[in-house]
């Protein structure tokens, strides 16, 4: 069993979600026709942290925020765990919005699909583009490329996980051995 190692500390993703901020500022301008949506659960802590930080650069700019929950758009619904939704935080339609959708780790691109197709219930955006903070490249079963990606990690190993764990003054990403 291969030991557990730290593949991001908390500064450097501090410095990620800062670069990520700086970029969506780069690519959208005034910000007026963009959301960001954090995909329930796990990539809505980084999608916090991120409005955040493009509040605090670009403070003239207000951007849209929401969470969604692609519960009952995953394709393994009912073939195992009881799945309990998390709520959806959505007050506008996404209508010819420019959506950077966040999620923590693109592994097999399936939660960023099930998502994808949860928010077209809320509009037909004009775009889509996917922001992960650990894109895991070699194990994609769908056709899905992360347009924004903190840490590109090239394992091909189905017993490695990723953990990412969020705490006020101390986060981090783990590799694991299952």
């Amino acid at each position: 069993m291969i030991e557990p190692r730290v593949l991001l500390s908390h500064k450097r993703i501090e410095l990620i979600i800062r670069r990520f901020a700086l970029q969506i500022g780069e690519n959208h301008g005034n910000m007026e026709k963009c959301a960001v949506i954090g995909l329930q659960p796990r990539g809505v802590e980084l999608s916090r942290r991120l409005q955040s930080t493009i509040q605090e650069l670009y403070p003239q700019n207000a951007i849209k925020y929401g969470e969604l929950d692609n519960s009952f758009f995953r394709d393994d619904i009912g073939r195992g765990d009881l799945i309990v939704p998390s709520p959806t935080k959505l007050d506008f339609s996404t209508e010819g919005l420019h959506i950077i959708l966040v999620d923590d780790v693109l592994f097999t691109g399936r939660s960023v699909r099930a998502g994808i197709d949860a928010l077209m219930n809320y509009g037909r955006p004009a775009s889509v583009e996917l922001m992960v903070l650990i894109d895991r490249r070699f194990n994609r079963e769908l056709p899905i490329a992360a347009d924004y990606a903190g840490a590109i990690v090239d394992s091909r190993s189905t017993g490695e996980h990723v953990k990412v764990e969020w705490k006020e003054h101390d986060n981090k990403v783990w590799l694991l051995s299952k």
